[in-house]
C-alpha cells in the first residue's frame, strides 16, 4: 500500500510517516523543506520525498504524485504566527484538498482512494446533526471570522462532505478531529467518538499528536477501522480525558 502525505514536515505529519514506515508501508510526501525529515531519509528506502510547494505544483505534477496511491493524508495546518494565520494562502487546507481530490479523480482509480483529513473538534459536523450550546456557537462564530485557519478547516471538511459521498467510487474520506493537541513520546490509550463528548471551547480535552498519527495510520492500513469511520468525522481524545 502506498500513501501520500501532505503537511508531512509538521509535528503530526512526521509522526504519521513514522507510524506507516514502521508498519512496512510505502510512503510519499510533498514538503517545502526536507530539513525536518533528514534522519528519516537516511534510514528508510520506502520513503519518497518531493520537495515542492503543493499549491504551486502543476496539475500534471500533482497527478503524478497521487497516481497509484491507495491513500492520501492531509496533516496540513497554518503556522501559529501572525503571518501563518493571516497571510496567504488563507485557504491553504481547502485549496490543497480540492487540488488533491481533483488529481485523484483524473487518475480514475480502479478502487476508491482513502482521503484522511486532519481537522479539529471546533468544527461541527452538520451532517451528523451535531448541536452546540448558544455560548459556544457565539465563540466559534467569532473565531471563524477573526481567525482564518478555523474557517479553512470548516470549508475543507465541507468540500469532502458535499462532493464525495457514498454515491461515487472515486474517493472515500474521513476527517479526524483531535481536541487540544499535545506532545507525547509514545502512543497511549485513546478513545474515538462519532461526535465530541465535551465542549471544544469550555471543556476541551486533549489529543496527543502521536495518538492522532496512530489513529490515522489505523484508518489507512486496517480495513475494518476504515469501514467503521469512512464518510464520518471521528473525534479522538486521550483516554485520560
Amino acid at each position: 500500500m502506498t500513501t501520500l502525505i501532505v503537511g508531512a514536515s509538521g509535528a503530526t505529519g512526521r509522526l504519521l510517516i513514522e507510524q506507516l514506515l514502521n508498519q512496512g508501508e510505502q510512503v510519499k510526501v510533498i514538503v517545502r523543506s526536507m530539513d525536518s525529515l533528514a534522519d528519516l531519509i537516511r534510514k528508510n528506502d520506502r520513503l519518497t520525498i518531493t520537495q515542492a510547494s503543493l499549491l504551486e505544483m502543476s496539475d500534471a505534477e500533482l497527478l503524478a504524485q497521487v497516481e497509484n496511491c491507495d491513500a492520501v493524508a492531509s496533516c496540513l495546518g497554518h503556522n501559529l504566527t501572525f503571518k501563518g494565520m493571516f497571510g496567504h494562502p488563507r485557504r491553504l487546507v481547502t485549496h490543497a484538498v480540492q487540488r488533491l481530490c481533483h488529481a485523484i479523480e483524473q487518475t480514475a482509480p480502479a478502487k476508491p482512494v482513502k482521503f484522511i483529513l486532519m481537522n479539529t473538534t471546533g468544527n461541527k459536523n452538520a451532517q451528523a446533526n451535531e448541536t452546540i450550546s448558544p455560548a459556544q456557537a457565539v465563540v466559534v462564530g467569532l473565531i471563524r471570522n477573526l481567525l482564518p485557519p478555523h474557517a479553512d478547516n470548516e470549508i475543507a471538511a465541507a468540500y469532502l462532505q458535499k462532493n464525495f459521498g457514498p454515491h461515487q467510487n472515486i474517493i472515500e474520506w474521513a476527517a479526524v478531529r483531535p481536541d487540544s493537541l499535545t506532545d507525547a513520546a509514545s502512543v497511549s490509550e485513546y478513545t474515538i467518538h462519532p461526535s465530541p463528548t465535551r465542549s471544544a471551547i469550555f471543556d476541551a480535552g486533549q489529543s496527543s499528536r502521536i495518538n492522532v498519527a496512530n489513529f490515522m495510520s489505523e484508518l489507512i492500513t486496517h480495513q475494518p477501522v476504515w469501514d467503521k469511520w469512512k464518510y464520518n468525522m471521528p473525534v479522538i481524545y486521550n483516554a485520560s480525558f
